[in-house]
């Protein structure tokens, strides 16, 4: 099941020593295996550092029953529509964040903080804190809601930043006057 409420807890561990780093940067790789033994190993690695940690859990402590397992998949199925229900939630909350996020970044990095004005930058930033302050206050809202909110942000932000992309310098011609015809750029804000 997606969410960790709905799971049996088989075992813990941390992956200790990884610096600080912006929301979004450090890349943990994480990987299950099962042997046909039913032994399950899962490892953790930080990919920035290098640094691992692994655990192995085996059913020999009689943890769960086949009856009890057999309840369980029942249940995952039973309940296979709330979970994607759940999961495309949490999904369009982090997008949001995520979004929100990334426009905070980007307009105070070098070569974009002098391409706007100081309006503008203030424009971004207080939608990015309002979008922000929204999620911290709207924690059970819906997916839609958090897709409206997103919109939201979307229109207030993307028209500034949609400026800085086409007046990015001369056309590719050299001459410095537009070529004929609509000119579409696109870029990543993550």
């Amino acid at each position: 099941r997606s969410m960790t409420r709905d799971n049996n807890l088989l075992g813990k561990f941390e992956l200790e020593g990884i610096p600080p780093m912006p929301r979004g940067k450090p890349q943990i790789e994480v990987t299950f295996d099962i042997d046909a033994n039913g032994i399950l190993q899962v490892n953790a690695l930080d990919k920035t550092t290098g640094k691992s940690n692994r655990i192995t859990i085996t059913n020999d402590k009689g943890r769960l029953t086949p009856e009890e397992i057999e309840r369980m998949v029942k249940e995952a199925e039973k309940f296979a529509a709330e979970d994607q229900e759940a999961r495309e939630k949490v999904e369009a909350k982090n997008g949001l964040e995520q979004y929100a996020f990334a426009l905070q970044q980007s307009i105070n990095e070098e070569g974009v903080a002098g391409k706007i004005s100081s309006d503008e930058k203030k424009t971004i930033e207080d939608a990015c804190n309002a979008a922000l302050q929204w999620i911290d206050g709207n924690a059970g809202a819906s997916k839609q809601q958090f897709e409206a909110e997103k919109k939201k942000l979307e229109g207030i932000c993307m028209p500034i930043m949609a400026k800085l992309a086409g007046g990015a310098g001369p056309s590719a011609g050299g001459q410095g006057t537009p070529a004929p015809g609509p000119n579409v750029e696109e870029f990543d804000l993550d």
